[in-house]
């Protein structure tokens, strides 16, 4: 019997024949030209999933009315005959590697921004999409029914354009979500109140694009299947709203939330692998229809495990397929092991192209384009390399350098690998990040040219033993601990309660939070991720935050979370407060209105940041690069940041090291 035999068998989709079940979900890339074109880089992109062994991809939603419907200054539009083409190459690019290409057509309605669309949004009602969204106008039934066709023209342009299938796009907060929720639709006509009335445009719009692409062409729907908000459509409201809109279904995606509670839609790190794979179960009872299911779904025996108990016909893989496209070729093959897993960051996908209008990368995966390209063009002379520090960063230099021939000595003064990343994976929510760091270092283990010392003080008479041509200085970063009176004297030392984040980590199973008062300085990142340690523990917490804003520094999924989080535990805050003094009991903070306050506490941890740990990146300068011999500094050590930079960074020295003479 095949392994995974249930993901690897192929189904039939009206005349579509699917190879596997695995099906890349559609996820904005920001890689569009500027008039919506698909450029050479977005199909390299795709091509690299289909090579993978990616049974469908569902690409990224195209627009089917341009401006008004843009949710992005550079998504892709499918609202003239001129897109063709550019489509049409990239289908037979995805056909080539028996990939089934499928396109989610998609109107954002009132989650379009009016500073990149240049006009008021539209939208059911007069509700914004969001909290403080844009204010939308409600639309006329005239240009319901024009929306309704420009849908149907979009489904024929995909169906000319060499797509197997389309996806319309009827969750997540864009216009036809608007219509079924009653978050968002107040409306008095005919397509508005009940659940036959808000399901009459997205019928309307299966109507007209049946009519265009015949029978036999399948049409996708993506829902919302629980908005996870009050007042929202809830499970069941669903199920009946589905009821009229079946007729016209050959397979339903089956998603979740709204732009309100985006943390169930684009998975928040903390929620379990598949957890939401009941929605997808309790569509397909009641319509006895392929569904698709996903979810922080990143081992292929929990994928396995869902289709052989019939609770989904597909597995959708979205942010899994970015850090790793060869998902499907290394679980059929045997190599799970091998996989890199997504970490579930939402730090260069979600929080670079919809935080921040960037166009996506990936914490784990340096290279979303050419992926291992890098490997095939080996250095041709002998190269010694030494890398300083075992994080991520220089995890990912030590792997990269030694993959294209260069030998390579890691050094590492701990007895583990895996730096700061490897202590942040033992709060209990953040466990997802160990999958880099126990990824890299199993990496690590198959390259016979690179060796790895653990438990190892690096010195300069050390490297020297090494005759490098290259050392690369990746020592990380340490918590910052200002000049605050008592701060150093207290902090992290045996038999007080002052903790930094590394004394966090040492300490982190002898803990007793239950009922307890916890003060928390510094409402960053690592703040937070203390403060919900705790709080989960059952402490009563405090946080502290000198700037005036919690969270500042978080990608937009987590910050949310995070604040709701604070929220449904009841965590005392404190912004624009500074910390002056540090007792073994209390915290003495000066708030905006320099008002003093003492803070008691039976736990207090510092979380003020970090600072770059460099201190011996000088020496290293001088005792090698008079020789001739370069030595660069990469990740946290030349300043604290995310593990996508340092990773980044790492990867990049192979450009550099091809360049040594």
């Amino acid at each position: 019997m095949k392994k995974y035999e249930k993901i690897f068998s192929p189904i039939v989709v009206k005349n579509l024949k699917i190879k596997n079940r695995v099906i890349m979900l559609p996820m904005g890339t920001n890689f569009a030209g500027p008039n919506g074109e698909i450029l050479e880089e977005h199909i390299k992109y795709y091509e690299q999933r289909a090579k993978g062994g990616t049974g469908a991809i569902i690409v990224e939603n195209a627009c089917v009315s341009f401006p008004v419907g843009s949710n992005g200054t550079t998504q892709l539009r499918i609202t003239e005959d001129r897109f063709i083409p550019g489509l049409y190459n990239l289908t037979s690019r995805l056909h080539k590697h028996g990939a089934k290409a499928i396109l989610q057509i998609n109107h954002a309605g009132a989650s379009a921004v009016p500073g990149r669309i240049g006009c008021q949004p539209i939208s059911s009602s007069d509700v914004p999409s969001k909290t403080g969204g844009a204010i939308p106008r409600s639309m006329t039934k005239e240009e319901i029914e024009e929306t309704a066709q420009m849908y149907a023209q979009a489904a024929r342009r995909a169906q000319v354009a060499g797509f197997d299938a389309v996806e319309i796009h009827a969750g997540h907060s864009y216009l036809i979500s608007q219509f079924l929720s009653p978050i968002y639709n107040k409306r008095t006509d005919e397509f508005g109140g009940s659940f036959e009335n808000r399901a009459r445009f997205c019928k309307m719009i299966i109507e007209k694009i049946r009519k265009e692409v015949g029978e036999f062409f399948p049409i996708f729907l993506r829902i919302s299947a629980d908005e996870l908000l009050e007042g929202g459509n809830t499970l069941e409201d669903s199920l009946q709203i589905l009821e009229y809109l079946d007729f016209g279904v050959d397979v339903y995606n089956v998603s979740a939330a709204l732009n309100d509670s985006i943390q169930y839609q684009i998975d928040a790190i903390h929620l379990k692998a598949a957890w939401r794979v009941y929605m997808a179960e309790a569509v397909k009872n009641r319509f006895k229809k392929p569904v698709i299911t996903m979810g922080n779904i990143r081992d292929p025996k929990d994928a396995e495990d869902i289709l052989a108990s019939g609770k989904a016909d597909f597995i959708g893989i979205g942010r899994g397929l970015i850090a790793e496209p060869n998902w499907c070729e290394k679980s059929s093959s045997g190599r799970e092991d091998e996989i890199r897993k997504c970490i579930s960051c939402n730090i260069g996908c979600a929080g670079h192209r919809i935080g921040l209008n960037r166009p996506i990368e990936c914490t784990v995966n340096p290279d979303l384009i050419l992926e291992d390209e890098y490997k095939k063009e080996k250095i041709d002379k002998n190269i010694n390399v030494v890398v300083v520090g075992g994080g991520t960063a220089g995890l990912e230099a030590a792997c990269s350098l030694a993959e294209v021939g260069c030998t390579t000595f890691l050094l590492e003064k701990e007895k583990e690998l895996g730096g700061l990343a490897k202590e942040i994976a033992k709060f209990p929510a953040k466990q997802k990040i160990s999958f880099f760091p126990e990824y890299l270092e199993k990496r690590a283990e198959s390259l016979k040219n690179l060796i790895t010392l653990t438990g190892v003080t690096a010195t300069v008479d050390l490297i020297k033993n090494f005759k490098p041509d290259l050392v690369i200085n990746a020592t990380g970063s340490k918590p910052l601990l200002p000049p605050i009176k008592g701060l150093k004297d207290l902090i992290d030392k045996e038999e007080t309660n002052v903790y930094s984040i590394f004394g966090t980590m040492k300490n982190i199973d002898k803990f007793d939070f239950e009922g307890k008062e916890v003060v928390v300085i510094g409402g960053g990142a690592v703040g937070l991720d203390v403060v919900e340690f705790a709080t989960e523990k059952g402490a009563k917490v405090t946080i502290v935050e000198r700037m005036h804003e919690i969270g500042k520094d978080l990608d937009f999924i987590t910050r949310i979370d995070m604040l709701g989080l604070l929220n449904k535990k009841a965590v005392k805050k404190y912004t624009s407060t500074s910390l002056t003094e540090v007792k073994n009991d209390r915290f003495i903070v000066e708030t905006s209105d320099k008002e003093i306050k003492e803070l008691k506490f039976d736990y207090g941890f510092v979380c003020l940041g970090m600072q770059s740990n460099s201190a011996m990146l000088q020496e290293l300068e001088e005792n090698f690069e008079s020789k001739g011999v370069k030595v660069l500094n990469i990740g946290d050590s030349v300043r604290p940041r995310k593990i996508l930079e340092g990773v980044s960074e790492g990867r990049d020295l192979v450009d550099f090291i091809k360049n040594i003479k």
